[in-house]
């Protein structure tokens, strides 16, 4: 196992590590990754007893930066949520994010070397499950000498391996947070899905997925495919509101309109844009993949309540009211089988007009909720930080 930039695994306050493992690891299609290496954040102190930790969860476009400023200056996608006297107290909690592998941060994934073929792994990166990452993650929980979780927290995609967590690990997290999630896709969202990776392979530049050998990335394709994906996770009222049918450019009563963009316009092609800039095609096929593949109760004869029946933890389910991509009719799927699992579970239904991106937001009833869950389960805490 190498390492970098990690020192004792006790302090450690918005740093950016890096660990490689050098034991193969099994993936749900059979094949093996002989080492990998994950990047990660840390913030806040681990305590003696090693148990106040929290693992973070990305979701598909996430990444290690959840809190803090990076190196450029900008803020982490959680940082509201994160840090001292917030709701994820880092003066309570010792809290760690992955960017987990298959994505495009610097862990292994479709952007990185090959070390069988001195090439970038590209197209012939190996399909990946929900559980990869979880076990993946079981490696760097390891590596940390932290023997149990005081959380697994994660919204989306992010909750979805929280309920992984909960189901094949169950003596190694006292709490699972799931925000905005589901026990798997809808048809809907499958087909959201398919349609944004149809945009990225129709790109002239996509080369059948070896663009980085040709030198060029499918930017065109890239950008459109998060255009559709941002536009799920909004809301009507949220965009009506925001951007209503303003113009930026032309006029609406002259003759000739050819030249007029909208706002809302606008906007998407700055998002589609920035995000083709960051952001990895290989990654974001196989990640989306993922989410289509992911079914929790599969394994379990469909039955979501035998899936939690061994789970052990305590629950906190949290959805938004506008989302429409994962409704709060999923999450009351997630606890009633809880509830029929006689498991400990709260339900947080929040009222907001932000669309799937509202578990993202500033939010007063979410983050109040949010905080009194993580206190009233910290009983266990040990030598924390006061």
């Amino acid at each position: 196992m190498n390492e970098k930039s990690f020192n004792d695994g006790l302090h450690a306050d918005a740093l950016t590590h890096e660990v490689t493992f050098e034991d193969p690891l099994t993936l749900a299609c059979g094949l093996i990754l002989p080492t990998h290496k994950l990047v990660f954040e840390t913030y806040g102190t681990l305590n003696k007893g090693r148990n106040n930790a929290i693992l973070i969860c990305h979701a598909l476009s996430g990444n290690q930066h959840a809190a803090g400023l990076n190196t450029e200056g900008r803020p982490g996608w959680w940082d509201h949520y994160i840090g001292p006297d917030k709701p994820i107290d880092t003066n309570k909690f010792f809290v760690v994010c992955p960017n987990n592998i298959g994505s495009c941060f610097g862990s292994t994934g479709p952007n990185t070397i090959n070390e069988d073929t001195d090439k970038s792994w590209g197209p012939d990166f190996p399909p990946l499950e929900v559980s990869d990452w979880v076990n993946s993650q079981v490696f760097l929980m390891e590596y940390l000498k932290i023997k149990c979780w005081s959380a697994v927290i994660g919204g989306s995609l992010g909750g979805m391996q929280a309920m992984h967590w909960a189901v094949s690990h169950s003596n190694r997290l006292k709490s699972a947070v799931v925000i905005a999630a589901s026990l798997k896709l809808s048809a809907q969202n499958i087909a959201f899905n398919e349609v944004a990776r149809r945009a990225i392979m129709s790109d002239p530049d996509f080369h059948d997925g070896a663009y980085l050998d040709q030198d060029v990335t499918p930017k065109q394709g890239l950008a459109l495919a998060r255009m559709i994906g941002h536009l799920t996770y909004l809301s009507d009222s949220a965009l009506g509101r925001k951007f209503g049918r303003l113009v930026r450019n032309g006029d609406l009563d002259a003759a000739e309109k050819a030249l007029v963009e909208f706002e809302i316009s606008s906007y998407l092609n700055y998002q589609g844009d920035k995000f083709a800039d960051n952001f990895d095609a290989n990654s974001y096929i196989l990640i989306t993949k993922m989410l289509d593949y992911f079914d929790l109760a599969q394994s379990f004869n469909d039955e979501a309540v035998d899936a939690f029946s061994k789970s052990s933890c305590n629950f906190l389910i949290v959805s938004f009211s506008s989302d429409w991509r994962f409704s709060p009719q999923c999450s009351k799927e997630i606890t009633d089988a809880l509830i029929e699992a006689n498991k400990n579970v709260s339900y947080l239904q929040i009222d907001s007009d932000q669309g799937h991106d509202a578990f993202l937001l500033p939010n007063r009833r979410y983050e109040d909720g949010l905080r009194a869950f993580l206190f009233a389960t910290s009983n266990h805490l040990n030598g924390a930080v006061k």
